[in-house]
């Protein structure tokens, strides 16, 4: 039932897109390519990333014209080089050139996204902390993105509001002025929601202990410091599980991993990806 409601979704994205790029047809391909013309085109890596996003290219192509002939050679999770052919597409070329952008515009951000998470990854591999994303995501793109993120050997976070629990700042914000503590609002979304995981936003080494005493199940430390990062880690063990957040980059992502943090969430993955080169090359 997942997969099936997974693969409705996706569908559903790749038709949006088609709508965007062809609601009004494909001016220069009616004026320069006869109707019957038959060819064949290659996918091709122009750098060197992880593939991710081949099945929803494919996808594309099939969606444009349904006699199209998609072969992949490669799939999502492969390591993939310069010159790489990913996939064979064969049949009519309107076809093949009317699907071209809205495929590639997938296929580069799902592999760049999941080329940045193996980089996090490969980053923190000699600890015990786990990569995760953010619903920081491109809208209508969250469900390819968060998929993405897997192939590159991370974790999903929250999918949406409705996966768990997470008491941030400004929720904090509005229960205390109501009278209501850190222990209170936890008691308060425990009650309601018995069966969900609750995660709370912490900024300092108080609302920590005052976590921890509430009995969350997972502790966000937001942009805190390595050291506090260390001590919220020792008051958390053995009770609840910790996550650091807040600005994490490559550069530091390793540092904050030794301080021995269950999971580290990093917006960057998805709000910022750079995107890998591929390319469509009609063969001559």
């Amino acid at each position: 039932m997942i997969n099936t409601e997974r693969n409705k979704g996706i569908e559903r994205i790749v038709d949006i897109a088609l709508e965007e790029d062809l609601s009004q047809g494909d001016l220069t391909t009616e004026a320069l390519i006869p109707p019957g013309e038959q060819g064949r085109g290659y996918i091709v890596a122009k750098g060197e990333g992880i593939l991710a996003g081949l099945n929803t290219a494919s996808m594309v192509f099939q969606k444009v014209d349904a006699n199209l002939k998609v072969t992949e050679l490669y799939s999502d999770g492969d390591m993939i080089c310069t010159g790489d052919r990913l996939a064979v597409i064969e049949g009519n070329i309107g076809g093949i050139l009317r699907a071209e952008r809205t495929a590639l515009n997938f296929l580069q951000r799902l592999s760049g996204l999941a080329t940045a998470t193996a980089r996090f990854v490969e980053a923190v591999s000699k600890t015990k902390a786990v990569i995760k994303d953010t619903r920081k995501t491109t809208p209508g793109l969250r469900l390819l993105e968060k998929y993405a993120v897997v192939v590159g050997g991370g974790q999903n976070h929250r999918i949406n509001l409705g996966s768990s629990i997470l008491i941030k700042d400004n929720h904090l914000a509005v229960t205390d002025r109501r009278g209501l503590g850190i222990e209170e609002a936890v008691r308060i979304a425990r009650e309601r929601y018995p069966d969900k995981q609750i995660e709370i936003e912490v900024e300092s080494i108080v609302q920590a202990k005052a976590a921890v005493d509430a009995g969350v199940d997972v502790i966000m430390m937001d942009n805190m410091s390595l050291e506090e990062m260390k001590q919220v880690v020792e008051i958390a063990h053995g009770s609840a599980m910790t996550e650091a957040s807040g600005g994490i980059n490559l550069s530091d992502v390793a540092d904050v991993a030794e301080t021995g943090v269950d999971f580290i969430s990093v917006g960057a993955l998805t709000h910022s990806v750079e995107a890998l080169d591929i390319s469509l090359e009609i063969e001559t």
